[in-house]
């Protein structure tokens, strides 16, 4: 693999580790909160029945994630919604290290920026215990994602997993890389 760091692991070490330290007052470098992983989840919904969309939002993930998901499957049948146990409803990628902060990157500077009318992201989608989920309409909004070539236009869900204790340190952690808050 490259040697060159990504600039938000090195924004991260450089920078962040610091004001974060000064902000919460930590005594020590290891209760800096950090980005453990991010997962990203695509379901197929209605299309659940047809490989070719399956393998669409597989191909689609794949692409924006930079490595391989995983396929998701009903835990239990729920009538109500036509869904079988065992049922593929959707797919799933996780991103850890590099690929965690690339992605990120490309989330941030370029991906979000896209969407129409954005107006910044959520404040509330915090679950208390660090974890951040950024819900997004559309897949095409990563540059890699061919428009032409989208089955079906369909949404995602990216969640943060920190080490953050609390929403407070969780918002500053992700608001150093530049996550871009509703005012």
């Amino acid at each position: 693999m490259g040697e060159d760091m990504s600039t938000f692991k090195k924004l991260y070490n450089e920078q962040i580790v610091d004001s974060l330290m000064k902000k919460f007052n930590y005594s020590s470098v290891m209760q800096v909160p950090k980005i453990e992983k991010i997962v990203i989840n695509m379901g197929v919904g209605e299309a659940s029945h047809d490989s070719k969309f399956i393998e669409a939002a597989v191909k689609d993930l794949e692409v924006l994630a930079g490595q391989k998901p995983v396929v998701t499957k009903a835990r239990k049948s729920i009538a109500g919604f036509k869904i079988r146990e065992g049922q593929v409803i959707g797919a799933k990628v996780t991103l850890r290290g590099e690929n965690m902060y690339n992605f990120m990157e490309k989330l941030i500077k370029v991906a979000l920026p896209r969407v129409r009318d954005f107006r910044g992201v959520s404040k509330t989608a915090f679950d208390g215990k660090g974890n951040y989920t950024l819900g997004i309409k559309e897949q095409i909004i990563f540059p890699e994602v061919e428009y032409d070539q989208v089955l079906k236009i369909r949404g995602m869900d990216i969640v943060f997993v920190t080490t953050a204790k609390s929403n407070d340190e969780a918002f500053e952690l992700l608001s150093a890389f530049g996550m871009p808050f509703r005012k």
